[in-house]
């Protein structure tokens, strides 16, 4: 029996099949052709219900946020053990917006934002190591700006301390949660576009990342998207901005030298000495354009959050993370000695890793068969 013998009894359901074939007329000599068509869009249709529990849990994944947990544990890498197909993304994705498109996948009404702070609380306590305060500091600080229904400014974060403490695995963390797409948003962006940008996203969110290398001139030209919002700025209160930065690193590493030496756990240091230690190193640097931006001299950072240096036992930590990102086999043994491989600083303590966890997934290199 022919397609011309099946179709008719289909119904509705042969036009919707043939609409997706190119049309609804009379068959005629198009029948082999036709067959052919019908043929092809079979398989593909047969592709996507063999995957369509993949699809789903993708979904599912990525909209309610729900699912995700027990994908994780069945990973043995940073990815997962399968992918979909090119033409399997493109459906995923449409879905996806179609599913946005009736605004009930956020509570913010545009579904480039997720604002997962839960998420974002959970991860930081999951990978973020030795950063008591860090992590105190940006929950509360995100929390609080975005359950505000009219904030009268943008929410101005400046991130201090050395090089692979954690500033820029936060940034992008942070990213990561506020935003479906994460730094491929087009609602994040790094020192450029700002005005289009606000204007774009209802929430935005701009990293600059080493801010003490900026020019004192971009810095300042911030400053209007910073302030607080007349009415021709109102835009900008929505507007979240993150600030990385080494300067401060020295002040906070000899505070924890000294609560070390002191027999108190890194814990107890509280933020208000840090960020007074932080101010105070800020305004002896005369030459820095950071330092003398009117973003600092008006006040207008809302929070210094100090990142503070790395133990022993924070980089074995790291290692283990690396290792499970890669799937790679790991045991205590290959920790300790992944650890030993970094410099440790000051020269009689060597308590304080010099490059953080900068280095660690090139070093478990080493340990590769």
């Amino acid at each position: 029996m022919g397609p011309g013998a099946v179709l008719p009894r289909l119904g509705p359901a042969c036009c919707l099949l043939l609409l997706l074939l190119g049309g609804c007329g009379g068959l005629g000599e198009e029948a082999p052709r036709f067959k052919a068509r019908y043929e092809a869009v079979k398989e593909q249709l047969g592709a996507v219900a063999a995957l369509s529990k993949r699809y789903w849990r993708q979904l599912a994944c990525g909209v309610w946020q729900e699912g995700c947990e027990a994908e994780e544990e069945g990973k043995t890498g940073s990815k997962p053990g399968w992918s979909l197909p090119v033409v399997g993304q493109d459906y995923l994705e449409i879905l996806s917006a179609w599913y946005c498109s009736f605004g009930k996948c956020c509570e913010t009404g545009d579904c480039r934002i997720i604002n997962n702070v839960t998420g974002l609380e959970l991860d930081l306590h999951r990978q973020l190591h030795g950063q008591h305060l860090a992590k105190e500091t940006i929950i509360r600080a995100l929390r609080g700006f975005l359950r505000s229904p009219q904030p009268q400014k943008a929410l101005v974060l400046s991130f201090h301390g050395w090089s692979g403490t954690g500033k820029n695995f936060v940034a992008r963390m942070v990213a990561a949660h506020l935003y479906r797409d994460g730094l491929k948003s087009e609602c994040v962006q790094l020192e450029k576009q700002i005005s289009e940008t606000v204007q774009l996203c209802r929430q935005s969110l701009f990293i600059f990342d080493e801010a003490e290398k900026l020019h004192v001139g971009l810095l300042d030209a911030v400053k209007p998207f910073v302030a607080r919002s007349d009415r021709g700025q109102r835009g900008n209160r929505r507007s979240i901005f993150l600030f990385l930065s080494n300067i401060g690193g020295n002040a906070i590493n000899e505070v924890a030298l000294d609560f070390w030496r002191a027999g108190r756990a890194r814990e107890e240091i509280p933020m208000e000495l840090l960020e007074q230690q932080l101010r105070l190193e800020m305004l002896q640097l005369a030459e820095n354009g950071y330092a003398r931006s009117h973003l600092l001299e008006e006040d207008l950072v809302d929070f210094f959050v100090p990142f503070l240096p790395l133990e022993y036992h924070h980089v074995k930590l790291c290692v283990r993370d690396a290792f499970l990102a890669r799937g790679l086999p790991y045991t205590e043994a290959t920790h300790e000695e992944v650890a030993r491989m970094m410099v440790f600083v000051p020269k009689e303590e060597k308590l304080f890793s010099a490059q953080g966890c900068k280095s660690v997934s090139q070093r478990i290199n080493y340990f590769l068969p």
